[in-house]
């Protein structure tokens, strides 16, 4: 059970009217659970708001942010952020295998795992990443102000998967949890699985 209220359709603030509307459920009642409690602060809700919006329209593509946003769900163990995002991410385009990979900090295309590994760096040392690794951001093309905008991605992440863990928030989409189930493909059959972690422990759920 949630430890706070989502906010009802009827007691809703503009801010959440207009970010329903950009949800795919698109009705006002059915927005997912995380907005409705942060809702509960208008404030919280605005600078949120404020801060993803930016985000959309930066150099980040979306495909690259869902990723992070998996990346650092898996790290933080937020059921909800990766149920959240894996369902987003399928309406981006990402593939089972590629939402494996970003959950565990990695990737095909080269640019991106380097971007993945830096913001696994960025969440397990707390911002102290290595020269090596800031390096190799360079190496691959982030020029500074995507890498602020990568840092600024990554500390949105945590924002939403720490209040979803304060919050107990009840997962409204697909439950997937940390560590444990990682929806793939059998590249073999083609068909979906799902593949085990050996190396990292389960996690309580949390965005």
């Amino acid at each position: 059970m949630s430890r706070i209220n989502p906010i009802k359709a009827n007691q809703a603030g503009p801010e959440l009217k207009r970010s329903s509307q950009n949800n795919t459920r698109q009705k006002l009642g059915e927005a997912p659970n995380f907005l409705r409690i942060l809702a509960n602060s208008p404030m919280a809700l605005r600078a949120y708001i404020f801060a993803e919006t930016a985000l959309e329209r930066g150099q980040l593509t979306p495909r690259q942010r869902a990723q992070i946003a998996l990346a650092v769900a898996e790290i933080n163990g937020s059921g909800y952020g990766l149920s959240a995002h894996y369902d987003a991410g399928k309406r981006l385009g990402l593939t089972h295998v590629d939402m494996q990979l970003a959950r565990q900090a990695t990737a095909t295309d080269p640019q991106t795992a380097t971007m993945l590994r830096f913001a696994q760096g960025v969440v397990l040392q707390r911002g102290e990443v290595s020269d090596e690794d800031f390096l190799a951001l360079r190496r691959a093309g982030f020029t500074a102000p995507l890498i602020i905008e990568t840092v600024a991605s990554i500390v949105l992440n945590i924002f939403t998967n720490y209040l979803n863990s304060v919050a107990k928030t009840e997962v409204d989409f697909p439950p997937l949890q940390p560590g444990t189930e990682i929806p793939g493909v059998d590249l073999r059959s083609g068909e979906e699985s799902v593949c085990r972690t050996a190396d990292k422990p389960a996690k309580t759920s949390g965005k």
